[in-house]
């Protein structure tokens, strides 16, 4: 009987044992497994840090600031957040660029001419506005929606300017590619909202960052049926089989306070995580923040790498003086928080 007490009290012990070890495995495994999705950020980056402490936070049921999978929205800006935008301009205007001057099918006109040459010639950017948009519309005027998509995808497979080994349609920054899927893995809806136009926007991330179209948000333009000519759209009934082309005209610029509008709009809730890297994406970051119903954060990127990317350092300065500083945003260094930015056979070539 004694015999019997002592190898159930033994086996007991054992089987302790071996689940503390098991729970601690599993909790290395854990530790591991989220260092290995954010493996190229440094691991003294804020975001690194901040980032994995509120997602174990707002994952663990129970928690005070657990939030439901329904309501885990993260929002992305895209040039200069996801993909890149100094060198030369941002992936909209160097597609219209090359519309104008190099494509032999299009015939531009002289005011989209006197636009594009500026740039081409001495780097000079125009102001991002409503001119800006209209006249990037223009290019485009009686493209069927494939059209326009194949037009987009064929640019892409160009050479990135500035870079070896670099296309456009791989110009995507490696470590915010892995933030993107580390909250995918979480079970987060991720949007992305740009001041680029939807439908270029749309075949520009299709393969790099895996989400559906519903949740890609841009700046919009117009569309008409074939045969609507200038018919207003509530009087023109569209017939089977008929073609929907684009109109050359602008509806709204997706920047600062419009991407609040569209987020309400197109999201219809508030996102938990904002990540923008400029001063107009302030609205969408303070949006996140403002009167939160679950635990927010809001990232900002600055350009401040002047030797893997063409940085800026009065930009970067800005946005974290009159920012991050200012708002409560959680500055992300390019320079010192990344391991890689496109990838280490990528070079620098200006």
């Amino acid at each position: 009987m004694k015999k019997s007490k002592l190898f159930i009290l033994t086996l007991s012990v054992i089987l302790i044992c071996a689940l503390a070890v098991s729970c601690a495995s599993t909790g290395s495994a854990a530790k591991a497994s989220e260092s290995d999705a954010l493996s190229l950020w440094t691991d003294e980056a804020p975001l690194k840090k901040g980032l994995t402490e509120y997602m174990e936070a707002i994952t663990k049921e129970g928690s005070p600031d657990f939030i439901p999978k329904e309501s885990r929205i993260a929002i992305f800006d895209l040039d200069g957040t996801l993909f890149c935008e100094t060198n030369p301009t941002y992936f909209d205007f160097q597609l219209f660029i090359h519309r104008v001057t190099e494509d032999p099918s299009y015939t531009p006109t002289q005011r989209q001419l006197d636009f594009a040459r500026p740039f081409k010639e001495t780097g000079k950017v125009p102001p991002l506005g409503k001119d800006y948009e209209q006249l990037l519309a223009t290019a485009y005027e009686g493209m069927t929606l494939n059209e326009f998509e194949s037009y987009v995808k064929a640019f892409m497979e160009t050479d990135q300017p500035g870079y070896e080994n670099l296309k456009r349609k791989d110009a995507f920054y490696k470590p915010m590619l892995q933030v993107i899927n580390y909250l995918k893995a979480n079970d987060f809806t991720v949007y992305v909202s740009s001041g680029t136009n939807r439908l270029t926007l749309r075949a520009l991330v299709k393969d790099a960052l895996d989400l559906p179209r519903r949740q890609i948000i841009g700046s919009d333009n117009f569309t008409l049926a074939e045969g609507q000519g200038d018919k207003d759209g509530l009087d023109y009934i569209l017939t089977p089989g008929e073609e929907v082309r684009l109109s050359g005209k602008f509806i709204i610029k997706n920047l600062q306070m419009n991407k609040v509008k569209s987020i309400i709009e197109d999201i219809g809730e508030q996102p938990v995580l904002a990540f923008g890297n400029a001063m107009s994406d302030a609205s969408m970051l303070n949006y996140a923040l403002s009167h939160p119903t679950y635990k927010s954060m809001a990232f900002m990127l600055m350009c401040d790498d002047l030797e893997r990317e063409y940085g800026n350092l009065k930009k970067a300065e800005t946005v974290l003086n009159d920012g991050c500083n200012k708002y409560g945003w959680i500055p992300v260094s390019m320079k010192n928080d990344w391991k890689t930015i496109y990838g280490e056979n990528v070079k620098k070539t200006e």
